[in-house]
């Protein structure tokens, strides 16, 4: 936290002028509203009590000390809370003029820091990623990332579900439709091929179940699942995953051959997002541990064994839970349980964070409530960072109807887009290949930053032309800032001037609007220890956006490269560069870069 002088002052004073003061109270201002005069105000209610004093009082004093200080321009009392326009020496001094102590204090204290691991992604090998993915990839590689900004050691994660089911009517998809096409021969991504075998498996299970219902008029009000096993496809699909799991090397070597041509394709994915894991773990690797676990805490009295074989626990209020079924076999959460202590076991996290969908809330509190009663301590340390469903104007996504909002189709939608604006902008000496490049970095950020906007538990609508907009609140509003900050700085270093934020008359940016920037400034450390805090981007964003909106108020009304001398335009000039040194450090904490020019 960075602390103005005037406030240290003032906590030295308060605690001498109360003589019945514990301790010096902690001062913090905060912005001042603005129905109110004053840059920042003083809310006494909140230490009044360290100096054991009433905090009408305390604003009476605190108002009467900071009407002679140096770096006050103006006090106004309003009962408890004190409003003070600072100076603009001082409004500069520990912000636009210090850009580095701003970044700096935005790493918290080492007794503060944490090893976390944070787990998303979690795509399965029967079908590309699609716009769900895309929101839990953006919120687990910026949660990460913001984490790492502020000084914790984070281990991304990724768990694939790699086996079961799903994975095997892809399978039966590929031998029944395949006829031995690969991604070379079809010129098509890995992921893309296997998912249509999916959809393809999908289209023809719907057409043998209809045509048995027509045939069996008693199994007309019976779903997919119901008749699953009555179709010859779902009996074949089943024995393959029976096959699959005594190890049947026919099968085994097909589900490697797809699988691997699914994570060549999910790589070119996570590479155009920027996403590089630290470990990746497989389903396939990871679906038998729990077992062990559950019949150990069987015999110290932590389930119990239901008379029809099955092993249950009581979790009170989120009601009973079976983890293991009557034959012996496995349910999903006990290889979460056995996986989470396997994860524990290899990193010794302090912390671990799921980024999944909030359909599985309740799944999640239960696997936490079961750790917590096995007697791992660190369950307490265990988090569901759950979010909502996010669609697009054209509507839901439904992925075995072939009508999932694919991932690389909508990256490919944005950036052309994107495209589609700069060229507007730019001039005739820009290059294609130029154009091209600005398109990625906008396109993409303008996705991450939309996606970001609101609070993961939101269900969002997201329109991709809304996105890339210049105006209004979105990732290219607050990338267009930098740029023109660059654009600046350009035109100054033709005219010969350079800047030395160390030298130049802070003093001399004395306007408002001069002075919320740097004030807009000094809050970045704030936001970011808040963001982390809550494991919530949303905050971020919303003050990259009121901090570019703030720098663009200024430019407005305070002419840069026109003011009327040279030490003017030294300060303001400073005054750029240490805005975009703070956009561009917040963008790039969610994980959003800045093209040179826009």
């Amino acid at each position: 936290m960075i602390q103005f002088d005037f406030a240290k002052d003032l906590a030295l004073h308060l605690k001498g002028a109360f003589p019945n003061a514990v301790e010096e109270p902690a001062i913090v201002p905060e912005r001042c509203p603005d129905n109110m005069n004053g840059d920042l105000t003083i809310n006494c209610f909140r230490f009044a009590r360290a100096l054991k004093a009433a905090p009408d009082p305390v604003a009476e004093a605190a108002a009467a000390f900071l009407a002679g200080h140096p770096d006050i321009e103006s006090v106004e009392r309003v009962k408890a809370f004190v409003n003070v326009t600072l100076t603009a020496g001082a409004a500069h001094r520990r912000t636009s003029a210090d850009i580095g102590g701003v970044l700096a204090a935005g790493i918290l204290e080492e007794p503060a820091r944490q090893r976390i691991l944070v787990e998303y992604s979690a795509p399965n090998t029967n079908k590309p990623q699609h716009l769900g993915h895309v929101r839990n990839n953006t919120l687990g590689m910026s949660l990460a990332s913001l984490l790492k900004r502020v000084g914790h050691d984070v281990t991304e994660i990724n768990l694939v579900n790699d086996r079961g089911i799903h994975i095997c009517k892809s399978m039966i998809g590929y031998q029944r439709f395949g006829g031995g096409v690969t991604p070379e021969s079809a010129a098509v991504k890995g992921d893309h091929l296997v998912g249509s075998f999916y959809v393809k498996y999908s289209s023809a299970l719907k057409e043998e179940i209809r045509t048995l219902k027509e045939q069996r008029p008693e199994l007309a009000d019976k779903g997919e699942d119901d008749l699953f096993l009555e179709t010859e496809l779902g009996r074949a699909t089943q024995k393959m995953l029976q096959d699959w799991e005594a190890g049947d090397l026919e099968v085994r070597s097909l589900w490697e051959m797809m699988n691997s041509w699914v994570f060549k394709g999910f790589e070119e994915t996570y590479r155009r997002m920027g996403i590089k894991f630290d470990h990746t773990y497989l389903e396939s690797e990871t679906y038998m541990l729990g077992k062990d676990l559950i019949y150990n805490g069987l015999e110290r009295g932590v389930f119990e064994k239901r008379a029809d074989g099955a092993i249950t626990i009581d979790l009170g209020k989120l009601g009973p839970k079976v983890v293991l079924r009557s034959d012996g076999t496995s349910v999903y959460i006990t290889q979460d349980i056995g996986t989470t202590l396997k994860k524990y076991e290899d990193y010794r996290p302090q912390s671990q964070i799921w980024v999944v969908g909030d359909e599985q809330i309740l799944h999640f509190q239960m696997l936490f409530a079961i750790l917590k009663k096995m007697g791992y301590e660190w369950a307490d340390n265990l988090y569901h960072l759950s979010y909502g469903m996010v669609n697009l104007p054209t509507g839901k996504m439904k992925s075995r109807e072939g009508t999932v909002v694919d991932a690389d189709d909508l990256f490919e939608e944005m950036v052309e887009l994107a495209l589609g604006a700069a060229r507007e902008r730019a001039d005739e000496t820009v290059s294609d290949g130029e154009l091209k490049e600005r398109a990625e970095i906008i396109g993409m950020g303008a996705l991450k930053f939309m996606l970001l906007k609101f609070n993961p538990k939101t269900t969002m609508m997201f329109d991709p032309q809304a996105s890339v907009k210049f105006e209004g609140d979105t990732g290219p509003y607050v990338q267009y800032a930098c740029a023109r900050i660059n654009s600046i700085e350009r035109k100054a270093a033709e005219r010969g001037l350079t800047v030395d934020p160390a030298a130049v008359n802070w003093a001399l940016a004395a306007t408002k609007e001069e002075k919320a920037v740097s004030l807009a400034l000094w809050q970045y450390p704030q936001v970011l220890h808040a963001a982390a805090e809550k494991k919530d981007c949303s905050g971020l964003v919303d003050y990259l956006l009121d901090t570019a909106k703030a720098f663009n108020r200024f430019y407005r009304e305070c002419p840069v490269l026109s003011a009327e001398d040279d030490e003017l335009k030294k300060v303001r000039l400073a005054l750029c560069m240490a805005v975009r040194t703070v956009l561009t450090d917040g963008l790039a904490t969610l994980t959003i870069g800045v093209p040179r020019a826009m």
